[in-house]
């Protein structure tokens, strides 16, 4: 993680930082020289790693750098001849002092021998001033004091509260499903359905986890209202069969904490979870703070919920949207008593293995209940994780990010021109980075954007590889891998809506397709790849086509857990109906690579989606087409 702050001091002399990290047991863990990144702007950074998840601190120290200021001043004096002999002595006394330090601050002998050899050289008079100089600012000198400065006027920060998450807080592939479609199987002669169940939907999983996701997420499974269910497509008008939408939670058979019969019992749940456990996934759980006018709730607290002036219980509505079936819970007569009870209900859930929360429109209700709750459990349970589902205004979105949601549903699904792109990019991955871990969603049940409306398989392609490569946690909802593209007119979300519902598929159309196969292969290389499992090292690349979208994420050595730098060039045909061809300008520095002035710099580029190898410099010219390669995925210097 970068940590960055602005140094400075009055006068002229030399000032440096140090950033530290302080472990979840108070003691200090870590610490970096930061780096000038803004000369003149008194900007400095370090990057640190915090190994564990907990409480840690975060404490800058400024300092007066007297070794800076002599080098400074030395350099120029002496070649000007000025207070040559004062300039070298001091250099002499300074090194001195700095071999000699005790305690904390002593150097180890190998490298106070360095010091005291710089300091035989500044007092050899018979040797040329500008060569005694050069011994005292030598690299192995400066690398010395680098690694042990001396610090003088010491100033620390406060030490600031930094959260660690466990890694599936920032990266990590989803998998949306609704678990009564999976078995569902349809009498044409009675025009009736028999629901898919809990064991039934446990038999996907192999084949999700087959495509290599890390979660499987269940849109609401708690017993669905029958008071103004809805039919098909939100229609008011229902059938006898009609499932109704599990998002209108509660009825006579209970409310949030219990489970709809025709879905299973408790028992089978374990079992759902214990076989995504087995396969290596583990299981999220909508949570959908609202209810139905048959949710025990109604009846037993009617003032959670708002009366009207003709005495009737508000539904929920978002404009031109209305949910008669759900009542949205009001938080302004009795906060303690509802949050009380919702941490009760979350308690449940997580003592039967769940261990991830996707929160619906959490925007809607008040931030000191997501600031208490979201406190409350990570101090019981801190590997649970919280995603925001809140497409709503960036304030909203971003301060419910700060107050403890570890990762939040993105603008990303409605960013698909190459400008809209490239700022959203560099925006999530910039200093947002802070507080708000994006999950980049192509669609979600909810929303199935024009872009994929009329993209067909290609489009479906290079937004699964925007998703998976543009920000480490991803996810899809079931049914992409069949290019589910068919909207309900007038509205961006798919015709025959499974919210309303049951939508059994056939999955042996999706191998014709080659969706399931890209979406295995880019969670292999999210895998493989630990630069893809970062969020702040994104830098993008400029194209001169309007279509060409270039971006790298690069982890150096130092940092990366291999051991060994990490650098993945993606450069992606935003056009799903035409080939495209450009010149992607490479930035070879945040490739890690280091640019000669003489010579074009070449590298190995092997493109992890293709296998193919190819040599890349500083220019490269591409020629993507979208219905045979609609993105390079690029490894550099396999």
């Amino acid at each position: 993680m970068p940590v960055r702050a602005t140094v400075f001091r009055e006068g002229h002399d030399a000032v440096a930082a140090t950033a530290v990290l302080v472990g979840p047991d108070g003691r200090d863990r870590a610490s970096a020289r930061m780096v000038d990144i803004a000369p003149g702007l008194d900007r400095f950074e370090a990057r640190l790693v915090p190994d564990e998840p907990g409480r840690w601190g975060l404490r800058v120290e400024g300092w007066s750098d007297p070794y800076g200021t002599w080098r400074h001043d030395a350099e120029i004096k002496v070649a000007a001849g000025v207070d040559t002999e004062l300039m070298l002595t001091e250099g002499a006394l300074l090194l001195e002092r700095a071999a000699a330090r005790t305690g904390a601050e002593k150097v180890p002998a190998k490298a106070a021998r360095v010091l005291t050899d710089a300091v035989t050289a500044l007092r050899d008079t018979a040797r040329p001033p500008a060569a005694r100089l050069a011994a005292g600012v030598s690299p192995e000198v400066r690398a010395v004091l680098d690694a042990y400065p001396v610090r003088e006027l010491l100033s620390p920060s406060p030490v600031y509260p930094l959260v660690v998450d466990r890694p599936l807080a920032l990266a990590g592939s989803w998998y949306e499903l609704f678990p009564r479609s999976h078995g569902a199987v349809h009498d044409p002669a009675t025009d009736t359905w028999t629901s898919g169940t809990l064991r039934t939907a446990a038999e996907e999983l192999p084949r999700i986890a087959g495509m290599g996701f890390d979660v499987v997420y269940l849109t609401p499974i708690h017993p669905i209202g029958t008071t103004h269910r809805k039919g098909r497509n939100n229609s008011l008008t229902t059938v006898p069969g009609d499932p109704g939408s599990p998002y209108a939670i509660g009825s006579k058979d209970g409310g949030h904490d219990a489970i709809e019969p025709s879905l299973g019992t408790f028992e089978d749940f374990d079992a759902f979870v214990a076989r995504a456990k087995g396969l290596g996934m583990e299981v999220a759980l909508d949570v959908a703070l609202q209810c139905s006018p048959d949710h025990p709730w109604v009846a037993e607290h009617p003032e959670w919920f708002t009366t009207r002036a003709d005495g009737s219980i508000a539904y929920a509505e978002n404009p031109p949207k209305k949910y008669q079936d759900i009542y949205p819970l009001n938080f302004d007569n009795d906060p303690q008593g509802i949050a009380a009870e919702i941490r009760r209900v979350l308690q449940v859930w997580i003592d039967h293995g769940v261990t991830l929360f996707r929160v619906d429109n959490p925007h809607t209700k008040p931030l000191p209940f997501w600031e208490w709750l979201l406190a409350d459990v990570r101090a019981a349970h801190p590997d649970v994780i919280f995603l925001s589902e809140a497409f709503t205004r960036p304030a909203m979105m971003l301060n419910l990010a700060r107050i403890g949601f570890h990762q939040s549903y993105t603008y990303f699904t409605w960013r698909n021109t190459k400008d809209e792109l490239e700022e959203y990019l560099a925006e999530v991955s910039g200093e947002q980075g802070s507080w708000m871990r994006p999950s980049f969603w192509p669609t979600t049940h909810d929303i199935l954007p024009p872009y994929l409306q009329h993209g067909g398989v290609a489009g479906f392609a290079v937004r699964a590889v925007l998703a998976a490569l543009g920000a480490p946690t991803w996810g899809i909802y079931s049914g992409y891998e069949l290019v589910e593209n068919v909207p309900r007119p007038g509205v961006e979300e798919q015709i025959d809506n499974e919210k309303y519902e049951f939508r059994p598929r056939d999955w042996s159309v999706a191998d014709g397709l080659g969706i399931a196969t890209l979406l295995q292969r880019l969670n292999e290389i999210r895998r493989a790849h630990p630069a893809l499992q970062q969020l702040r090292n994104l830098t993008v690349h400029p194209t001169n086509d309007d279509a060409l979208v270039c971006f790298s994420r690069h982890l150096d050595a130092e940092h990366s857990p291999t051991g060994r730098a990490d650098t993945i060039i993606v450069v992606v045909n935003l056009d799903p109906h035409s080939t495209r061809e450009g010149l992607v300008h490479l930035d070879l520095r945040a490739l890690g690579l280091t640019p000669s002035a003489e010579e074009p710099h070449q590298f190995v580029a092997h493109d992890v989606l293709s296998d193919e190898t190819y040599a890349w410099g500083e220019q490269v010219w591409v020629r993507l087409d979208p219905y045979v390669r609609c993105a390079h995925v690029v490894q550099v210097g396999a």
